[in-house]
């Protein structure tokens, strides 16, 4: 693997990324989505956010890194842009950190929304003190060798990879809350909102029954499901 960078060359439509966004206000919006997607495109539990207050969706700018050989993905920075996601293929390596409070202050003031690594992260601290959303699979002091050896390479940005179990291609939207992580297809994103906008409907009528004393027969005869 050498260096590679690519910047992103499709986007989504700026109405379904919005109606996505709204989504975020509503009750456990992976599991909504999760259930539009008849449970497509969960990545793993493995996969946990830093604080419980995460939430956050956008385009997903991605990262590969050798396993073994593992970098900082400092130039993933390069072609970032406000609202976008980066998510990291480092190969689930759990006792070499990748990300630190540096590069999570760099994607804060970048407007970077949030960050999935399927690796390791430290300076757990300071990333909670900036408020920069954040899953990851493990927590360690060891950094990569980038601070002694100076190189960057070898690195993939903007390439297809897999994290937490699931294929994503740049620009596949990526939405975290504290539950998980859910990967949403950029050509089924359109349809997904739709069906997660029904979803988030139907069950908000069912907290309305509850409250008004429907028993389990009674919503299941109506919703058909719980």
């Amino acid at each position: 693997m050498k260096k590679i960078i690519h910047s992103r060359t499709v986007s989504i439509d700026s109405q379904v990324l919005q109606g996505f966004k709204e989504l975020l206000n509503v009750y456990s919006p992976s599991c909504v989505v999760a259930d539009a997607q008849e449970r497509y495109g969960v990545m793993r539990s493995y996969l946990r956010p830093l604080t419980t207050d995460t939430r956050f969706v956008g385009p997903a700018l991605t990262v590969r890194l050798e396993p073994g050989n593992q970098v900082d993905c400092l130039d993933a920075l390069s072609v970032a842009q406000a609202g976008d996601v980066i998510v990291v293929d480092a190969a689930g390596e759990t006792e070499t950190s990748i990300w630190g409070g540096l590069m999570s202050g760099l994607c804060k003031m970048k407007g970077v929304a949030g960050a999935v690594i399927d690796g390791a992260m430290r300076d757990t601290d300071e990333t909670r003190d900036l408020g920069f959303f954040i899953f990851a699979k493990a927590i360690v002091p060891r950094s990569t060798h980038t601070p002694y050896s100076g190189r960057m390479d070898p690195i993939e940005i903007n390439v297809p990879i897999q994290c937490g179990g699931i294929p994503i291609t740049p620009g596949d939207l990526i939405l975290g809350d504290e539950i998980g992580v859910v990967v949403i297809p950029l050509e089924q994103a359109a349809e997904t909102l739709a069906r997660a906008r029904e979803q988030a409907d139907k069950e908000e009528q069912t907290r309305a029954r509850i409250r008004a004393g429907k028993s389990v027969d009674e919503l299941l005869a109506e919703f058909g499901r719980l």
